[in-house]
Formats: structure tokens, C-alpha cells, sequence
């Protein structure tokens, strides 16, 4: 009986820096644990922006904190993009895609490198990374198991209609979600499976359309009655005409600045969607720098908060 009998040389001896450190993380998970109370059996809905899978280090510790939320109970629902991917396939194969108030116009071939980017390479590689650290992800297109539809958008008009080309107006094969039927989703979810979407859909029709991230990770967060929509971006957030970052916006400010100008390009949709979201009924929306570590959880676990935070009414 007792302890057995071990060598002076095999036992390790009391380190107190690594003590104290061990500690300081205790007290950290701890400060912690309201939060993660608050979001259990919760969804959060977060969309990945490209940008962020040229950094391997950045992926891996994305995927890992997705794991995390999933193993405390929360229930992550993974969108992404694939702007940057995209790009340099359409630049190598030659085919030009213009953007008008940050939608890409998408014509039949253009259509052909989207879906095999989106649903094929960078779909893929999210959920590697996520089974790498843990998880169990599920690669999905809004076109699976009927998730998505959407509508064709049509003609739209740009920044600064002045300079309009009728021909850049017709954004081709680009959509608006439609209809979302979520019950892949709680299969997905009941299996304990982390589900990771890329922004494709049918049409009424059977077309394939090329649908903006944000504008489906939004419908998905209403569809579900998320708890928080997060749009990870390659920017802090919503930034005035200063430059300055916006930490908070009312759905009227919100509203302010895109009529004003305030949003320009790519973060017009994301604004929308954060707007659009949080009036039906996502109780805030984040948009945030999805190129720093670990900023998810800075975000639901922390009262730092990061990126620009959209809800009914600013912070007083």
C-alpha cells in the first residue's frame, strides 16, 4: 500500500512559474464559465471569410475554437467564402468577374470555378482542419438536402451609377436566399457533427447560383433563431468616415450608415445582413477581424467584445 517507490531522478520536482501559470488559466476558465452558460444549447452562426485560409497557423486555431464551442454545448454553424481562392483561378483561366456593391457578377463559366472553389477546395479544407483538432465537420452546399433556395437577383445598380455598364448591371448567376429548410441541420447537429455550408443554391428552377456568404450565413441565423451571428472579415469592422472602428451600432445607425455612405464595397452586404438578421430576430450581430486568433472567443467568452456589435439598440 501507499505510494510507490520512485528514483530521485524520475521525480519531478514542484515548478512554481508553471504552477502559477496553470492558475492564471483556472481563473480565466472560471471568469469564463458564465458566458458559456449563457450560450449552451444555443446556436451560433459564424461565416468565414476567405481571406483567413491563407494562413495555416490562422485556420488551426480557428478550427480549434470551433471545436471548443461545440464540446462546451454550443452548437457552431460554420458559412465560408472563398473570394481570394476564387479569384486566382478565374485570373489563371483568364475569365473576368467585376463586382457591383460588392456582389460578384457570375456568368456561366465563372458559375463552374465558383462551385468547384467553394464546394470543393476551401469547403475541404475547413473541415480537415476541424476533424484535425478534435471535431466531426460535415462539408455541405446550400444545394444539399434541399438546405437553401434562393433567387436570382437580376440587374443591380452600382456605386456610382454614373459610370454603370449595362452589361456589368447583370450580376448572371447570382442569388438571394429564398427558403431555408434547416432539418439537415438538426440531423447534422443531433449526430453531434459540426456542419460547414459553402454559399451555393438551387433556384426554384434547379439553377445553381452563386449566393453572397453573409446573405446566407443571416438566413440561416434567422431560420434557427440563433443566438449570435458572427461575419468574420479581413477588416475590424464597421469603420466611420475617419476610419475609426464603430464598436456599436442600433439597427437605426446601422441603417444610417449604409444610406450615407458610411459602408462602402464588401461591407454593404454584411452590413445588410447584419441589420436584416437582428430584425428577425438574432438578438446581435458581429462583424469582426476574423485574421486575429482566437477573437470567437473573445467575443461570447469575454466582456471585451471585438468588431463591430449590431443589435436593436447601441450600447448606452
Amino acid at each position: 500500500a501507499g505510494h510507490p517507490v520512485m528514483s530521485t531522478s524520475s521525480v519531478k520536482r514542484y515548478d512554481r512559474s508553471a504552477a502559477e501559470a496553470w492558475l492564471e488559466t483556472a481563473g480565466v476558465l472560471r471568469e469564463a464559465l458564465p458566458y458559456m452558460r449563457r450560450y449552451a444549447e444555443q446556436h451560433v452562426v459564424i461565416k468565414l471569410g476567405g481571406h483567413a485560409m491563407h494562413n495555416p497557423e490562422l485556420l488551426e486555431a480557428f478550427a480549434a475554437d470551433i471545436v471548443l464551442l461545440r464540446q462546451v454545448g454550443i452548437y457552431p454553424i460554420l458559412v465560408h467564402g472563398g473570394g481570394p481562392q476564387i479569384q486566382s483561378l478565374l485570373d489563371q483561366l483568364g475569365i473576368e468577374t467585376p463586382f457591383v456593391n460588392g456582389l460578384r457578377v457570375t456568368s456561366p463559366a465563372a458559375m463552374q470555378v465558383v462551385e468547384m472553389v467553394l464546394s470543393g477546395q476551401v469547403n475541404k479544407q475547413i473541415v480537415s482542419a476541424i476533424q484535425k483538432a478534435g471535431g466531426q465537420a460535415v462539408g455541405i452546399s446550400g444545394k444539399d438536402a434541399n438546405l437553401l433556395r434562393a433567387r436570382r437577383i437580376g440587374h443591380l445598380s452600382s456605386d456610382n451609377p454614373e459610370q454603370d455598364d449595362p452589361e456589368r448591371q447583370n450580376l448572371g448567376l447570382v442569388g438571394e436566399p429564398e427558403l431555408v429548410n434547416p432539418v439537415v441541420l438538426a440531423a447534422l447537429e443531433t449526430a453531434g457533427l459540426i456542419p460547414v455550408i459553402a454559399p451555393l443554391a438551387y433556384s426554384q428552377d434547379a439553377e445553381t447560383l452563386n449566393v453572397n456568404g453573409d446573405a446566407v450565413a443571416g438566413a440561416l441565423a434567422v431560420a434557427l433563431g440563433a443566438k449570435r451571428l458572427l461575419l468574420l472579415s479581413d477588416v475590424p469592422g464597421v469603420l466611420d468616415k475617419e476610419g475609426e472602428l464603430l464598436t456599436s451600432l442600433s439597427l437605426e445607425a446601422a441603417r444610417q450608415a449604409l444610406s450615407d455612405g458610411t459602408a462602402q464595397g464588401g461591407m454593404k452586404p454584411k452590413l445588410k445582413t447584419a441589420i436584416d438578421a437582428v430584425e428577425q430576430g438574432v438578438e446581435a450581430t458581429v462583424i469582426m477581424d476574423g485574421r486575429i486568433q482566437h477573437r470567437i472567443l473573445l467575443e461570447l467568452f469575454t466582456d471585451l467584445g471585438a468588431g463591430t456589435f449590431v443589435q436593436q439598440e447601441a450600447w448606452v
